[in-house]
């Protein structure tokens, strides 16, 4: 029953208090703390009670969850003087949604763990308008009997809680996931201002190569087909014809006086890719490169593969 768990929850902003909010809505009894008791303002009316303290906050509570800036402040909010650590109850469960470090997430882990607690990485995707309408992914990494025991308080933050692995690994996805979307902000940038600057209305632009095949796919499905498997050969698209289209592409850059670092450097990669004599393989055989120099070799189980893909698709 919701009205038999309490649920701690620190840190008010933009993100942490939409969530606690959607706690409350969804029957809970919660105690929240903040460095700002006025952000706590209408959580109090809402029924929350205020902890002056973390520790405070953890003596009173089954489940915590905290949603803060950076890993400094949560490693002061779970570790620091009153911190969660000083009232934490044996077998409770303490959530950290914020976007952490990996080192972070491992050292407070053992620490609680240590007490008989159970801490999990859950960082949370979804932005400040997913975090007021619960349209929100959320990762978890940890124990999993406990992240089961208490998703019903995560669904009532987001609409897609799932399980990742052990402690830190829903952090690496976080940091992936959004490093990935970065890299691809940056590199669109440089394409769309180029094709701007050679004539092209930019909506008329985007609505041309949303029609593509690559504007049809969301952005992580064009990893099923080569890379994650590991499979190039035969190629969907030839490495030696894709190269001659970043060619193209990269010297128009180039006529039109636009800086592409990042397309130049595609450039290169691809160029590197075809001297070692994957002319004839799949266009994204140029991914290897970095899987040679990072030591690691990516050939997932075809099957594995599409059992995801299918389970992507239906969630």
């Amino acid at each position: 029953m919701a009205s038999e768990i309490v649920v701690g929850f620190i840190g008010l902003g933009t993100m942490g208090g939409k969530m606690a909010t959607n706690i409350l809505k969804a029957g809970y009894k919660v105690v929240v703390h903040d460095l700002h008791r006025q952000s706590a303002g209408h959580h109090l009316q809402a029924g929350a009670e205020w902890a002056d303290t973390p520790r405070a906050l953890a003596e009173r509570s089954d489940v915590i969850f905290t949603s803060l800036p950076e890993p400094a402040d949560v490693e002061r909010v779970a570790l620091g003087a009153d911190g969660l650590i000083e009232g934490i109850k044996r077998g409770a469960a303490y959530f950290d949604l914020s976007t952490n470090s990996q080192s972070t997430v491992k050292k407070i882990h053992e620490v609680f763990a240590a007490k008989g607690a159970h801490m999990l990485d859950a960082p949370v995707s979804g932005g400040p308008s997913g975090a007021a309408s619960r349209k929100m992914a959320i990762w978890v990494g940890g124990d999993k009997e406990a992240y089961e025991q208490y998703k019903p308080v995560l669904d009532a933050m987001g609409d897609r809680a799932s399980y990742i692995g052990a402690i830190g690994s829903a952090t690496v996805a976080k940091l992936v996931h959004n490093m990935s979307g970065y890299a691809i902000t940056c590199a669109l940038a440089e394409t769309f201002a180029m094709g701007v600057k050679a004539g092209m209305d930019p909506v008329a632009l985007w609505e041309a190569v949303r029609q593509g095949v690559v504007g049809r796919r969301l952005t992580f499905d064009g990893l099923l087909d080569q890379f994650l498997p590991g499979s190039y050969d035969p190629p969907s698209f030839a490495l030696k014809l894709a190269t001659k289209d970043v060619a193209l592409a990269t010297a128009l850059g180039r006529e039109l006086g636009v800086p592409m670092r990042i397309c130049n450097l595609a450039y290169a990669e691809m160029t590197e890719a075809c001297n070692r004599g994957w002319q004839g393989r799949d266009s994204r055989a140029v991914m290897l490169l970095e899987q040679e120099r990072a030591g690691v070799s990516i050939a997932a189980d075809p099957e594995q593969v599409k059992q995801a893909a299918e389970r992507a698709k239906s969630g």
